[in-house]
């Protein structure tokens, strides 16, 4: 289901263990029959600047309730989108200490482990919510080799 960048924050808000909402270009929600959102996907621009190419797209949240396959499904939905906007790749980042079975479902594959850490330097500061552990970087190709 489409979600108003509100409806999106508000429910990161609520549920996201260890992040605030962000900007993004688009946000889709997973809801029940009864229409009781379960979870949401926010997806933007890359974070790291080398991989901002205006053909690539990053899930910058991804937050459920743990509804069972609410996770893997959103994966599957942000791709589809991404792809029907014409986009040829999205990427995600997951802590090292998660399994990425979601992402294996949904199509997805392991590209790399970053070396963690802070992006704040002395040239620009920056407050750190984030943990600061070694992620796994996940991609899907939408189109071409």
């Amino acid at each position: 289901m489409p979600l108003s960048q509100v409806q999106a924050c508000d429910f990161v808000a609520a549920h996201h263990r260890h992040h605030a909402p962000r900007r993004d270009k688009y946000r889709i929600g997973i809801a029940d029959r009864e229409g009781v959102l379960h979870g949401v996907v926010q997806v933007g621009r890359p974070s790291a600047r080398a991989l901002d190419d205006s053909s690539t797209l990053e899930v910058l949240r991804l937050c459920t309730d743990g509804t069972e396959n609410a996770c893997s499904a959103l994966y599957a939905g942000a791709a589809r989108t991404a792809k029907n906007l014409g986009y040829s790749k999205i990427i995600t980042y997951i802590l090292d200490s998660e399994t990425g079975v979601s992402l294996r479902a949904a199509g997805w594959v392991f590209e790399c482990l970053t070396s963690g850490g802070t992006w704040d330097c002395p040239s620009r500061k920056r407050n750190q919510t984030a943990p600061l552990c070694r992620k796994q970087r996940w991609a899907k190709k939408l189109k071409g080799d």
